[in-house]
């Protein structure tokens, strides 16, 4: 029998991109929210309790409102939202992360689904903090630039407006300048970070696509530590990653005008790693990936197949 999966709140844009990558897939039944019953609370609980999966894709509140409905103990569930993210009895559903993650993540019935900025800042910081290249208290600052897609219905309806005439601005837009990130907590968890670190995003006007920017200052490196020891650290952890490419070291020193373009993974389950050395010792490291795709839909996907038993990579492009 196909496994029954109910997406709550399968009209906004990471829902929407859920049922595009799930369709067509005979192994899973998506259950369907009655439009004549799409406002009555009740025919969303019969829902949520009758499916094998539920994935949230609701703002927190709501999302903490779901899941307390859920009165069935077979019920698994994918939260979307940021309200689990760092709780405990939650397992972070990012496979990847960790060697033993991924069956955590099997084992589970309660997935948070990362988000789209900490899930390149984790990847990129993860395995170094992990073999202690960085320390855990280290000063670090993350510069973002994502599409707007990223900000939901409301930013997507504001920068293709005509009214606002974003869509065409020639520069990017710096946010969360005065204002603590809601993402910071989530970086740090995975992250392997006691220390907050500096996050500086940005939006651009282009609807999907995310690159993240990591500086490393030679005197944040053991004196040992270059680019290249950092490349092949990334290259043991990941090798056996079907949705992480580690750009090889040499191509990543190679930069024109389309290099770094954030759109590039777009589309895909894939993040791009690079690790690009510079004169004195310092070092970036540079992340690609789509954020409504690794950094969301695609990421829930991985999960839902982890939970159900089926190939990790069913429905999914690398």
């Amino acid at each position: 029998m196909s496994a029954k999966v109910f997406i709550d709140g399968h009209a906004g844009t990471i829902g929407l991109r859920i049922r595009e990558l799930l369709a067509g897939r005979r192994d899973i039944a998506i259950l369907e929210v009655d439009e004549a019953r799409r406002k009555d609370p009740s025919h969303r609980r019969a829902l949520l309790n009758e499916c094998d999966v539920a994935i949230l894709c609701l703002p927190d509140d709501a999302a903490v409102e779901a899941v307390s409905w859920i009165e069935n103990p077979n019920v698994r569930v994918i939260d979307g939202s940021t309200a689990h993210r760092v709780s405990e009895g939650w397992v972070y559903g990012l496979p990847e992360i960790t060697p033993s993650q991924r069956e955590a993540i099997a084992r589970s019935k309660r997935i948070a689904n990362p988000g789209c900025w900490p899930t390149g800042v984790s990847l990129l910081l993860r395995p170094l903090i992990d073999a202690q290249l960085l320390p855990t208290d280290q000063a670090i600052s993350v510069h973002g630039l994502s599409g707007y897609s990223g900000g939901g219905k409301s930013m997507i309806e504001k920068w293709e407006s005509p009214e606002h005439g974003l869509i065409n601005l020639p520069y990017e837009v710096p946010y969360a300048l005065t204002t603590k990130h809601k993402h910071i907590a989530e970086m740090m968890r995975y992250g392997g970070l006691v220390a907050e670190p500096q996050f500086v995003p940005a939006v651009g006007s282009f609807r999907c696509g995310m690159r993240i920017e990591i500086p490393l200052h030679a005197s944040l490196l053991p004196e040992s530590c270059g680019a290249r020891d950092i490349f092949e650290e990334y290259e043991v952890r990941y090798r056996d990653e079907r949705f992480i490419r580690v750009v090889p070291f040499e191509d990543a020193q190679k930069s024109q005008e389309r290099t770094l373009d954030p759109r590039a993974c777009n589309g895909t389950n894939r993040v791009e790693l690079r690790v690009v050395a510079h004169p004195g010792g310092h070092v970036l490291l540079v992340a690609v990936l789509d954020n409504l795709g690794k950094g969301a839909s695609g990421a829930a996907v991985q999960s839902l197949n982890l939970l159900l038993g089926f190939p990790e990579a069913t429905g999914l492009d690398a």
